[in-house]
């Protein structure tokens, strides 16, 4: 192990003492092509450094404990970007996937995702669904791409499926609703992380991040490393969650834990 693995352990030992670890991130990643312009460089160099972040936030998420991280990589709005850019960011996914898929499985990481998957590229979906064939099995962490999602298709596709099944009104409750979402087998974010300054959450799950703490970070995302992650987390863990109660009951019901 190297000196600067060393002291990154070392790092995320010190995070797990200090306080709760969030079972659940969901980040929206932001500003690759701002980065790029930025630099000079082209939009798609951008989204290429961003494959970069997102290799490194997967593994300290791994490391430090998280059990979900969900990535909001394309949303439905994003089809309406000029085609060539999102045939470059389609051929950037399939050649990402292909390449990081026996990387997640090494580190026991399951690969998911969320969104209205059928309309992706053939190839696109294909090189998907292998990934996860591959990865069905491990534990260590979920990692959830959202694609082609959006809060608002995630809601009126809910309602819909409830219409179809026929379920009188009086008998759907919050409970009935989340378990026809497309998040289903997850549990909520704790925390929200959204990179480039933009202090919106741009259609993404509306409804699961109800009670989520939300970090935004100036930096775009082709600069959000491991270290900006540990501080995002270091953050939540100063924060009280309330969930509509007070201090005084938060900490009666902590006690009794």
């Amino acid at each position: 192990m190297s000196k600067k693995e060393d002291e990154d352990k070392n790092r995320q030992e010190q995070i797990k003492k200090s306080g709760e670890i969030p079972k659940h991130i969901a980040i929206i990643m932001d500003g690759n092509g701002r980065w790029a312009k930025s630099k000079g460089y082209t939009r798609v160099r951008g989204h290429h450094e961003g494959v970069n972040s997102v290799r490194e936030i997967v593994e300290a998420s791994a490391q430090i404990g998280i059990k979900y991280l969900t990535l909001y990589t394309f949303s439905t709005e994003n089809w309406r970007r000029p085609k060539t850019e999102v045939a470059l960011l389609m051929k950037l996914l399939i050649k990402t996937l292909r390449r990081e898929t026996e990387r997640l499985h090494k580190n026991d990481v399951k690969l998911i995702s969320t969104g209205n998957l059928k309309d992706l590229p053939e190839k696109v979906y294909q090189e998907l669904q292998e990934g996860m064939e591959k990865t069905k099995n491990n534990k260590r962490l979920t990692l959830n791409l959202a694609l082609s999602y959006s809060g608002r298709w995630d809601i009126l596709n809910a309602v819909k499926k409830l219409i179809n099944e026929k379920i009188p009104a009086d008998k759907i409750n919050e409970k009935v609703f989340s378990e026809h979402l497309e998040t289903v087998n997850l549990p909520d974010p704790d925390l929200l992380i959204r990179t480039g300054g933009d202090y919106r959450i741009s259609n993404f799950l509306l409804w699961q991040c109800a009670y989520s703490e939300l970090y935004i970070e100036k930096k775009y995302w082709p600069d959000f490393k491991r270290e900006l992650l540990y501080k995002a987390i270091e953050e939540y863990q100063k924060r009280e969650r309330r969930f509509g109660m007070i201090s005084e009951q938060i900490q009666t019901t902590n006690s009794k834990i």
